[in-house]
């Protein structure tokens, strides 16, 4: 099976608690981008991963990616070989990860559903991450709880975009720790209907990424990053991502977002610079025969 595995943005991203184990408690509006890694599984004996791709040198092989931990889930199947294509830089506030790790559940069900085998119950995603659960459908949502309360968001408009990311790595875990406030405002109970990306990033700039000011202390290229992008032609929002250092911009088309690409490469030609557009990628999601 081949599966494609979408980048996940956070337009919003309200820290509004912390539970007693520690665990941090979200109100986030998220979106998934044209752009991701691409995983192929094929039914073997054990399991073995294979990567390649201009983001594979730093990510590890060992039983610490989250592939592998997704696909240690199927403990009834006898193993799988993954080739993955890692077009997503690594701990940069996209959940390249993550989406890893639910292409890999998508993969695995349909071979254990053909082989009739018991699939893993997908709450089980929950442990691998936040992010692993919301990543499963790839669908426009808000997204609540420590990640597990995911109500979509069907009426989300096509958003032309524009992801940039220093090529700077940032722990997530350190980002939350360096933060001052973890009892924030959750967004308005009832969200409006979004005519167009204009109407939305309006919106959007009454709302707030609560990591941000916490990861652009740690990293201050990250607030470099949102200047290259907000003042560019026709940008209608610029925002971090997650815990970053990745951040996004709205534009009212995407030939606007690629003149903004273009742009910026030329003036950063060692970060990562790509065009998209965000939305709902659940149908391009599916696994695929290979």
């Amino acid at each position: 099976m081949e599966v494609f595995a979408p980048a996940k943005i956070n337009l919003t991203l309200h820290v509004v608690g912390q539970r007693s184990d520690g665990y941090h408690l979200l109100d986030s509006l998220v979106a998934f981008a044209t752009v991701g890694d691409q995983l192929r599984a094929r039914l073997g004996d054990g399991f073995s991963l294979e990567m390649q791709g201009p983001e594979a040198a730093t990510v590890p092989k060992d039983v610490s990616n989250l592939i592998l931990q997704a696909a240690n889930l199927f403990d009834q199947l006898p193993g799988a070989s993954f080739h993955l294509v890692k077009n997503l830089p690594v701990s940069s506030g996209i959940g390249g990860g993550s989406a890893d790790a639910a292409a890999t559940y998508r993969a695995l069900s349909v071979v254990a559903g053909e082989a009739g085998v018991q699939i893993p119950a997908s709450e089980t995603l929950l442990k691998l991450g936040a992010d692993v659960p919301m990543c499963l459908t790839s669908a426009a949502a808000r997204v609540g709880g420590i990640g597990e309360r995911i109500t979509p968001m069907e009426s989300l408009p096509a958003l032309p975009a524009l992801l940039v990311n220093p090529r700077l790595e940032i722990s997530t875990p350190t980002v939350f720790k360096a933060m001052t406030a973890r009892q924030n405002m959750p967004m308005p109970q009832n969200l409006p209907t979004f005519r167009d990306a204009g109407d939305l990033a309006t919106w959007l700039r009454g709302q707030r990424n609560d990591l941000e000011p916490a990861a652009s202390q740690l990293v201050p290229t990250i607030g470099i990053v949102k200047i290259a992008i907000s003042t560019q032609p026709d940008c209608l929002l610029s925002r971090m991502s997650g815990s970053g250092a990745t951040c996004f911009g709205l534009f009212p088309t995407i030939s606007a977002a690629q003149n903004a690409a273009a742009a910026i490469s030329r003036s950063y030609p060692d970060w990562w610079v790509k065009p998209t557009e965000l939305g709902t990628q659940t149908e391009r999601a599916q696994p695929r025969p290979s």
